[in-house]
C-alpha cells in the first residue's frame, strides 16, 4: 500500500472521527466572531473551531504535506505545525513529498442561526495548491442532517457512509445518480442572474422538477445524488465567477458527482478542467445529472 493511499485513508478515518465532535461543538458557537475569512465573508466561532481542529489533526498525519482551509489565507505546512506555529505561508511550487488537502471545514455555517443542514468538505490533491481537480486522490463530505452521514469518492467510485460518535460504517457502495431527474436548485438572487442562465431554469421548472435549496451546498448536492437532478450556483451578473471556491467546494463536489456518474460545469466545461490561478478563486458551479448539464453548456454557449 502507497505512502499516498494511507494518507489518504487516514484523512477519511480523521475527518468522520472529527464530525461528531464538531457537531456537538457548534450550539455553543453560534455567535459572530470579529473576523473575516480570506473572502471577506463574516466568520462564525464555529468556522473557526472546525477549522483549527481539522488543521491540527490532518497536519498530523504522516504523508500529509499541507493543509488549506476557506477560513484562512495562506497554505500551511506540516512542519509548521510540528514547530508550533500558528500559521505559515507555503510557496506555490513544490512543499515535499506527501498529499496536499483543501478543507471547507463548515460548509454553510450561515444555516447555523437557524439551524439547518451543514457540513465539512474534504479535498485530497495529488499537487501542491491551489492544484486542479485533475490532481484530486480523493474527495468527501460530511453532512449533518437529522443523522451525520459521510459521502467518500476514491479511484471513481462513490460510498456512502453513517457517521457515530464510536466509528462509521457502510450505507451504500457503488452509489449512482438516479437515471431520472428529480430535484433542482440554484443559488444567488434571481434578478441577478444572467438571461441565458434565468431561461434555462424556467425550461427546468417547466419540467415540473422539485425545487429543494436551502443554503448548503452539501445538503443541496446530497438531494440531487439522492433523487437525480441538478444544483448551481451560477455566474451573477454582480460576480461573474459566482460564489463558490475551486479549490475547497467546485473541484471536490464535481470530483464526486463526476465519480457517481453525474457532470459538472463551470458553464462551459468540466470543473476538474477548471486552470487553477489562485487559492481562494471563485468559480460558477453547476453539477448534476448529465443531460441537464449538457442542456445548460447549450444554453450558455
Amino acid at each position: 500500500m502507497s505512502s499516498a493511499t494511507n494518507a489518504i485513508d487516514a484523512c477519511i478515518e480523521t475527518v468522520a472521527r472529527s464530525a461528531p465532535e464538531i457537531r456537538s461543538g457548534l450550539p455553543g458557537r453560534r455567535e459572530k466572531s470579529e473576523a473575516e475569512n480570506p473572502s471577506g465573508e463574516e466568520q462564525l466561532a464555529a468556522d473557526i473551531y472546525a477549522d483549527e481542529l481539522l488543521a491540527e489533526r490532518l497536519l498530523a498525519i504522516s504523508g500529509v504535506a499541507t493543509y488549506a482551509s476557506e477560513e484562512r489565507e495562506d497554505v500551511l505546512e506540516a512542519e509548521a505545525v510540528d514547530a508550533g506555529t500558528d500559521d505559515s505561508a507555503a510557496e506555490t511550487g513544490e512543499t515535499g513529498n506527501g498529499v496536499h488537502v483543501a478543507v471547507d471545514p463548515l460548509d454553510g455555517s450561515s444555516n447555523l442561526e437557524s439551524n439547518n443542514a451543514m457540513g465539512t468538505i474534504l479535498a485530497v490533491y495529488d499537487a501542491s495548491l491551489p492544484a486542479s481537480g485533475q490532481d484530486l486522490l480523493a474527495a468527501a463530505y460530511v453532512l449533518f442532517g437529522p443523522i451525520t452521514t459521510m459521502v467518500v469518492a476514491r479511484d471513481r467510485e462513490v460510498t456512502e457512509y453513517i457517521v457515530r460518535e464510536e466509528g462509521y460504517e457502510v450505507l451504500q457502495k457503488d452509489l449512482r445518480l438516479p437515471d431520472e431527474p428529480v430535484v433542482y436548485g440554484f443559488g444567488g438572487r434571481v434578478p441577478d442572474w444572467p438571461a441565458d442562465f434565468t431561461e434555462y431554469v424556467e425550461g427546468i421548472e417547466a419540467e415540473e422538477l422539485k425545487l429543494r435549496y436551502g443554503g448548503a451546498m452539501i445538503g443541496d448536492v446530497n438531494q440531487v445524488l439522492t433523487y437525480g437532478g441538478i444544483f448551481g450556483y451560477p455566474g451573477l451578473q454582480s460576480a461573474p465567477e459566482g460564489k463558490l471556491r475551486l479549490q475547497f467546494e467546485g473541484n471536490p463536489i464535481a470530483y464526486i458527482v463526476e465519480s457517481a456518474g453525474g457532470s459538472s460545469s463551470d458553464g462551459k466545461g468540466s470543473l476538474l478542467a477548471v486552470e487553477p490561478e489562485d487559492l481562494h478563486q471563485r468559480v460558477p458551479v453547476h453539477v448534476g445529472s448529465a443531460a441537464l448539464i449538457d442542456r445548460l453548456e447549450a444554453a450558455l454557449a
